[in-house]
């Protein structure tokens, strides 16, 4: 053993398992390894997109063929019955609580995940999100609709917005020449966790259902054990590089725009500049318009297209009868789907991007695209072009979620690496708020239309359709006035070293780059990322499978 050898042990001496100082790479680790441990973790908590498929068998847990339902049953109330079934207005409040919680609890802990490190919070994500899919379990056992709230909810949403924030900073400092990609390959999987877990949760509901038993609390014990075991993982696979790391045969480009910084903003500093709320009032907006889409987008397609999308073109969406209405909204969760990949896509695709042509132009591009296109969506409608309609749409929802996975890179841009993944804790404030924006407004604007006498049609969404354009216009004013910081709010160069001197591991050498034995995808990488993609390719086999009848 080297005198070097000797000391790394005594160092980690009193270290714990968990434990930052712990997880610092060693000499001729893969950087390729980091981005699917990311994965493993954001595909499990993703399936909070795909909750919603326990809420028609939750409706009718004590009737099991059809809901006891309790006409005088309150809100209040159903939280402690055991005699009525609940409805799904009140299991809905489970998805509430799962965005409102992900937003806090990212924003009150995201200053202790960089102290504690990636390992520590994965770790405790899993803990919360799996403890919390336990717990509602036993809500479900027990028929406790509190416990259901209190579990997936609550102790749910608390491992949700530590599971999301945990490998962001990881990513931007091991990939410093692909800042975009790297935080687009983990945030898609966040997207893309309900393309996995809603087919696995039916087909577990299905296995698990008898005369008695709708299946839901057994298929929770499950999937709480899969996801467990995934996230453990990928906590496990978590490493962070040393001080000063950088890719081999990579030098940090010679200030090509003055909107990257090379110096870092203390996290108690970030939110009084006012590029944090500029950037924090673009995600805002821009989510805002998008959510809107998500909790809308079936029944749009019903109520704009109706028959046509049964090859009846005369007949409207009131004209229908249950049959064939039936039919559609059939049609429109296979719409629902492609919107899914489209959002999934557009993570990697333009978090990509935003490498080449810079985060604020990359906005700038989502604003004016997406006014156009909300624009000339009504127009659409009116001609009846499906086809266009759903791919207007569909790149909406790519920007959607461009928006996400590019927003980390932005904040890194702006504010430097050092305490990204704690400042994006508190950025996404912003997704909490536009989770209540988004959806008030778009439904609010429906009812309206409806009250005034428009019939289920086009013209029911036209206005919606410019008020989004107005969301988005907003969100291109705020990115433009999104500037360099001033030097003042930049910590000393002292200040830097001194929190990053417990990584500082100078025996570390230069990895990543591409090719067999470079420590690029070597069979070790190949493997991670296998384990992480075979789930996450069946899942879009699934998704495709459901969305031929839209165009059939």
């Amino acid at each position: 053993m080297t005198s070097a050898d000797t000391t790394t042990t005594g160092e980690l001496a009193g270290v714990g398992l968990l434990d930052r100082e712990r997880i610092v790479a060693k000499p001729g680790f893969n950087r390729w390894l980091v981005p699917p441990a990311a994965l493993a973790i954001h595909l499990c908590i993703g399936m909070a997109y795909g909750f919603s498929v326990f809420w028609l068998p939750l409706s009718r847990s004590l009737g099991i063929t059809a809901p006891t339902s309790c006409p005088d049953l309150t809100l209040a109330s159903a939280l402690f019955t055991t005699t009525c079934d609940w409805r799904v207005a009140d299991l809905g409040w489970i998805y509430t609580l799962f965005f409102v919680l992900l937003g806090c609890s990212a924003a009150l802990w995201g200053g202790w995940l960089e102290r504690a490190g990636p390992r520590k919070a994965g770790f405790v994500s899993a803990c919360c999100w799996c403890g919390g899919i336990l717990v509602a379990s036993v809500g479900v056992i027990t028929h406790q609709l509190w416990l259901m709230w209190l579990g997936a909810g609550v102790i749910g949403g608390v491992g949700l917005g530590l599971g999301y924030i945990s490998p962001v900073s990881t990513l931007i400092k091991w990939f410093p020449d692909r800042r975009g990609m790297a935080t687009g390959m983990a945030i898609m999987g966040f997207g893309g966790g309900a393309m996995i877990g809603a087919p696995l949760a039916n087909l577990l509901m299905n296995y698990f259902k008898t005369d008695t038993s709708i299946g839901v609390w057994q298929t929770f014990v499950v999937m709480a054990i899969i996801y467990f075991a995934f996230m453990i993982g990928g906590a496990f696979g978590y490493r962070i590089p040393p001080a000063g790391w950088r890719p081999e045969g990579w030098t940090p480009p010679a200030a090509k725009s003055t909107m990257i910084t090379t110096k870092h903003v203390h996290l108690r500093d970030a939110h009084k500049t006012k590029q944090f709320w500029l950037i924090w009032a673009v995600l805002c907006l821009n989510v805002s318009a998008g959510i809107g889409v998500i909790g809308m987008a079936s029944p749009m397609l019903q109520e704009i297209f109706a028959g046509s999308l049964i090859d009846l073109p005369d007949l409207s969406f009131s004209q229908l009868d249950a049959g064939q209405r039936a039919q559609i909204a059939t049609i429109a969760a296979g719409f629902a789907g492609l919107l899914s990949l489209f959002n999934i896509g557009g993570r990697f695709f333009w978090a990509s991007l935003s490498d080449k042509i810079g985060r604020k132009n990359t906005y700038y591009t989502f604003f004016i695209l997406g006014i156009v296109l909300y624009a000339v969506a009504p127009t659409l409608a009116d001609i009846g072009n499906k086809a266009l309609f759903v791919l207007a749409f569909g790149i909406i929802l790519s920007m959607y979620g461009g928006g996400f996975s590019t927003i980390p890179a932005y904040l890194a841009d702006v504010f430097g690496t050092q305490f990204v993944g704690a400042i994006h804790g508190r950025l996404l404030t912003a997704w909490a708020t536009a989770g209540i924006v988004g959806p008030v407004v778009v439904n609010y604007i429906r009812e309206a239309q409806i009250a005034a006498g428009v019939a289920p049609g086009p013209a029911l969404y036209t206005g919606t359709m410019y008020i989004l354009a107005g969301m988005l216009a907003l969100g291109l004013i705020a990115n433009f006035f999104v500037r360099p910081l001033e030097s003042k709010w930049f910590m000393p160069d002292e200040e830097v070293a001194g929190l990053q001197a417990k990584s500082a591991a100078a025996s570390l050498g230069p990895t990543g780059s591409f090719g067999i034995g470079t420590g690029g995808f070597d069979t070790k990488a190949l493997l991670a990322w296998a384990v992480v993609g075979i789930p996450l390719l069946w899942g879009i086999w699934v998704t495709l499978k459901a969305t031929f009848a839209l165009f059939g």
